[in-house]
C-alpha cells in the first residue's frame, strides 16, 4: 500500500498532463510554465485576429456587391434587405451592424459607384497625351464605362428621383468630383497654350456635356429604339454614336481649323 502512494506522489508531469483531458485536478503549475502558456495563448490570438478582420471585410464586400445589384434593379424604394442578405450569404442583423439601415447602405453603394468611375478616370493618365488625344480618350472612356457598368446609370437615376439627398450627406463625393473638374481644366489649359483649343471653354459644362451625350442615349435606349425605328444597342449603332460623340465634343472645344 505504501508503494502505491509513492508512485502517485511522484507521477511524472507528462502523465499528469494527460489527466487534464479527463477533468482531473491539477497541481499549480510553476510561474515559468504559466508564462509560457500565456505567451502561447497570446500568439494564438494574434494568429486568429487577422482572420476575423478578413472575414469582416469579406462579409462587407459581399453585402455591398449584393446591394449594388438589388438597388440597381429595383431602386432604393423597391430593394429588399432580406434579398440582399440572401445574395450576400449573410443576414439582416449583420447588414444593420455594418451599415445601420437601408438608407445608409444605399449611400455607401452610391459613393462606391462614384469612387469607382473617378478612380478609373485618374488611371487613364491623360497628362502625357497631347490635349486633343487626351480629350478624345476621356470621351471614349466615359462611353465605354457606361456600357460596361449599366448599374452605375441606374443608381444615378435612382438618386436623382430622391433629389440627391444621400449625396448631400457625403463627404467623399465633393472631393472626388473636384478631381475630375481639375483634370479637365488641365487638359483645356494645355490645349489653349498649344493653340489647339479655343479659349474660355468651361470645364464643368464640358464634363456635363460629355456625360450627357452618352447617358441620355443609353438610359433612353428602349424608347429611342421604338421612336427611331432601329436597335440603338446594335454594335454598328453604338459605334456610330461614339464617333458622333467624339466629333461633337471636338467641334465644341477645338478651334475651327483644328477640329
Amino acid at each position: 500500500m505504501l508503494h502505491i502512494q509513492l508512485v502517485v506522489e511522484h507521477k511524472p508531469r507528462a502523465d499528469l498532463g494527460r489527466c487534464l483531458d479527463y477533468g482531473a485536478t491539477m497541481p499549480r503549475i510553476p510561474t515559468s510554465d504559466s508564462s509560457a502558456v500565456t505567451a502561447k495563448k497570446t500568439k494564438t490570438a494574434a494568429k486568429v485576429q487577422p482572420v476575423r478582420v478578413r472575414d469582416a471585410e469579406a462579409t462587407q464586400k459581399r453585402i455591398l456587391a449584393a446591394a449594388k445589384k438589388e438597388f440597381a434593379k429595383n431602386g432604393l424604394g423597391g430593394a429588399r434587405v432580406d434579398i440582399i442578405a440572401e445574395q450576400a450569404k449573410s443576414n439582416k442583423r449583420m447588414i444593420y451592424h455594418y451599415f445601420e439601415n437601408k438608407e445608409a447602405l444605399f449611400k455607401r453603394v452610391l459613393e462606391d459607384a462614384y469612387v469607382d468611375i473617378r478612380t478609373a478616370e485618374q488611371e487613364l493618365e491623360l497628362g502625357h497625351l497631347n490635349p486633343k488625344t487626351a480629350l478624345e480618350t476621356l470621351i471614349r472612356f466615359t462611353w465605354n464605362y457606361y456600357l460596361a457598368n449599366p448599374a452605375f446609370l441606374t443608381l444615378v437615376n435612382s438618386e436623382n428621383l430622391h433629389k440627391a439627398k444621400h449625396l448631400k450627406k457625403s463627404d467623399i463625393i465633393p472631393v472626388i468630383s473636384r478631381s475630375l473638374v481639375s483634370m479637365l481644366e488641365t487638359i483645356l489649359r494645355r490645349g489653349e497654350e498649344q493653340g489647339i483649343f479655343r479659349q474660355g471653354v468651361d470645364a464643368v459644362q464640358l464634363n456635363i456635356t460629355i456625360a450627357a451625350i452618352g447617358y441620355y442615349y443609353l438610359t433612353n435606349r428602349f424608347t429611342g429604339s421604338i421612336i427611331f425605328e432601329c436597335d440603338l444597342m446594335a454594335p454598328d449603332k453604338l459605334q456610330e454614336r461614339l464617333d458622333f460623340n467624339i466629333e461633337t465634343i471636338l467641334r465644341v472645344v477645338c478651334k475651327q481649323n483644328d477640329s
